[in-house]
């Protein structure tokens, strides 16, 4: 019984043992292996089986990407004006053995390295240069680091400057001198609103002008058109009115003909047109010469006696 039980122990310490030397990795990390202290392989993703008491896990590295918030440090710049700047790194370990074995505590050697390569940067540049300069800064910032890290197996991806914080100070002068800014750029804005409008307004003006002067050249125009027309139709009137007279003077002088009126008849007749066209207002009148002629008959006509003695 007691044999059994024995056995029963070792079967199970078996088990757990083989069970401990199966080691399954999963995604986005990497095993570090050594072997009697020295560094034997690098598992991925998978399932492993290591050797009981000669193998073991060194490391368990996270490959994924990581993002590494330092807190701010304190800078000076090439004008000697001392700010606070605090950065964000983002890095991937690339190499797990380089990883375990290249640096002790890996975090810590990047926050000073990064802050030894922030004063190094901004040491070289000005105030204002500093404060519009970010991509600047963080390239050169990733550049550098990015080398000096790769003997650790780590590559930094991106670094960013989260905050730049002058003193009071320099923050109060660069308030005014933005409100000063915008000041100056309201009043010039202003004044372009109010050239723009004194300039709109003469031009309004201008047009105005030129619409009243083009009205004022139509109105005459048909005004114009207007007085031709009626002188055409007045004169048409005339004309026609002439006409109709001299048709009427033809027609009456023919059916005195054709009554079978005499000569001084005719002479009378002659006479009224002739007094007719007397009338009007012309200057010289031409008289035929056989109108003349017959003067002493009209004389004599207008001395009879209107009542002679029988």
């Amino acid at each position: 019984m007691v044999g059994f039980t024995l056995v029963i122990i070792i079967l199970l310490f078996v088990l757990v043992l083989l069970a401990s030397c199966i080691k399954i990795v999963p995604q986005a990390q990497a095993l570090v292996i050594e072997r009697l202290g020295a560094f034997m392989a690098t598992w991925s993703v998978g399932v492993h089986i290591k050797l009981p008491i000669l193998d073991r896990v060194a490391k368990r590295v996270n490959i994924k990407e990581q993002v590494a918030d330092f807190p701010p440090q304190p800078v000076i710049t090439k004008d000697n004006v001392t700010m606070r700047i605090d950065t964000v790194i983002f890095f991937q370990i690339t190499d797990p053995k380089l990883f375990a074995y290249g640096v002790d505590n890996p975090l810590m050697a990047i926050e000073n390295l990064t802050a030894t390569t922030l004063r190094n940067i901004i040491g070289d540049m000005e105030l204002d240069q500093t404060l519009t300069s970010r991509e600047i800064i963080n390239s050169k910032m990733r550049e550098t680091l990015d080398i000096a890290t790769d003997p650790w197996g780590i590559k930094v991806n991106r670094v960013e400057l989260k905050n730049i914080m002058p003193p009071a100070a320099i923050q109060d002068a660069m308030e005014k001198q933005m409100k000063a800014e915008r000041e100056r750029r309201e009043s010039i804005l202003r004044a372009e609103g109010e050239k723009r409008s004194t300039v709109l307004v003469a031009e309004g003006k201008k047009e105005s002008v030129i619409l009243d002067a083009e009205a004022e050249k139509q109105s005459a125009i048909l005004h114009a058109e207007a007085e031709k027309e009626k002188r055409i139709r007045e004169a048409e009137g005339q004309a026609e009115a002439i006409c109709k007279v001299q048709q009427a003077t033809a027609d009456g002088i023919r059916m005195i003909k054709d009554a079978g009126a005499d000569q001084a008849v005719l002479v009378m007749k002659s006479l009224e047109a002739l007094q007719v066209v007397a009338d009007g207002k012309a200057t010289k009148i031409i008289i035929p010469s056989d109108i003349q002629g017959l003067a002493g008959l009209v004389t004599s006509i207008t001395e009879i006696p209107k009542n002679p003695e029988v």
